[in-house]
């Protein structure tokens, strides 16, 4: 007797590492209006950690390509990074109001990052600085564009004490997108980055477990989220007409100085 063939299952959703923020709440004025000047003693410690990343890096490619994973040690390191530079940019960018502590390890601070090192396929590994540039500009435009209205953004949140929802929302898919980005830059993730416009309601099993996991965006956070990449687009273009006409005025002085009457031609 003929059977139906069985149902065909659902390929598995592929799990991308999630970022976990706090929801908008009040922020003290003042650490908001000295934000930057309080951050100095971490970007200090941001940037001598990401000189070890890139020769951690290195050798962790150098296995990878071996093993079709991280070694053991890189993937520690490389876990305990992104995640530190998650929290100092979150804390940054006036997502909320707590100083972010100066250790690896932060099971009470409210900005996580979740990482699963594992298989890699060894291609990709290969041309991962290639594959991975269609992303690096996107962040780019993204960080580029929420920084040409960073000052509007500061002065919102110093004028109400707080930072307004579509604001919080928009500015959580950056950081979610940036950190994407890098776990997959370092190895940390075989699933390129994406999901930028959020995620659908609904779509974290057992209900939300943070504000931004599941990550679900609103048409003010959308509108804010293609502004800024339109400002980000719009902001490289005037850098490089600006860089190309500055270098074409120094090249005119150089070729018709000697020519001028007057001490410069002496």
């Amino acid at each position: 007797m003929w059977q139906a063939p069985p149902a065909a299952t659902a390929a598995p959703q592929e799990w991308l590492p999630p970022l976990d923020l706090p929801a908008p709440g009040p922020q003290n004025r003042l650490t908001v209006l000295l934000r930057i000047l309080l951050l100095i003693p971490q970007f200090v410690v941001v940037w001598v950690l990401s000189v070890v990343t890139f020769f951690v890096a290195v050798v962790g490619w150098f296995g990878a390509l071996v093993l079709g994973r991280l070694p053991g040690f890189a993937a520690d390191y490389l876990s305990a990074y992104v995640p530190y530079e998650t929290r100092v940019t979150s804390y940054l960018l006036l997502t909320h109001d707590r100083y972010p502590p100066f250790a690896f390890r932060t099971p009470d601070y409210p900005v996580r990052v979740e990482l699963r090192p594992g298989e890699l396929n060894r291609l990709a590994v290969l041309f991962r600085l290639i594959l991975v540039i269609p992303a690096a500009v996107v962040q780019g435009l993204l960080l580029a564009g929420w920084w040409v209205v960073g000052w509007i953004s500061w002065l919102v949140v110093l004028i109400l004490g707080r930072m307004p929802q579509a604001l919080f929302e928009a500015t959580a898919a950056v950081l979610r997108y940036r950190m994407r980005y890098m776990a997959y830059l370092l190895m940390l993730t075989p699933a390129y980055p994406k999901r930028l416009f959020g995620d659908e309601p609904g779509s974290e099993p057992g209900g939300p477990v943070s504000a931004t996991r599941p990550l679900v965006l609103g048409g003010a956070g959308r509108g804010l989220l293609v502004a800024f990449l339109l400002l980000g687009l719009l902001s490289g273009a005037t850098s490089s007409i600006t860089a190309s006409v500055t270098d074409d005025d120094d090249e005119v002085k150089q070729v018709t100085g000697p020519l001028l009457p007057g001490p410069s031609a002496r």
